[in-house]
């Protein structure tokens, strides 16, 4: 379980800021050198999800997916500057308890 708290989150972030890169070039005007941090974001992001101990891909990619949501609104506040309102934080919290429900069920 520790493994996994430290790996989704990380890989979580370097996917939202690999994204945001392709966001910020074609939305937003940056320069396209903004891709160069972006490419290896997203290179380190599915490396860094290859080591989830879950037991099959689907199930890391699917709980893997709460914590993006959680990760994703985090993003939202603090660096794009908009403060997420009580339905972010339900849908974020939803989402992260059927993560957890996915990766901790008791499987037979």
């Amino acid at each position: 379980m520790v493994k996994t708290a430290l790996i989704y989150p990380l890989a979580a972030m370097a996917e939202i800021a690999g994204c945001f890169a392709f966001w910020g070039w074609l939305r937003l005007d940056r320069p396209a050198w903004w891709l160069v941090p972006g490419v290896a974001a997203l290179l380190f992001f599915a490396w860094a999800l290859s080591w989830s101990p879950a037991d099959a891909a689907g199930r890391a990619f699917a709980a893997y997916g709460g914590v993006y949501i959680i990760a994703s609104i985090v993003w939202l506040w603090l660096v794009e500057g908009v403060r997420p309102d009580r339905w972010d934080a339900g849908g974020s919290l939803l989402c992260l308890a059927g993560a957890l429900l996915i990766l901790l069920a008791p499987r037979g």
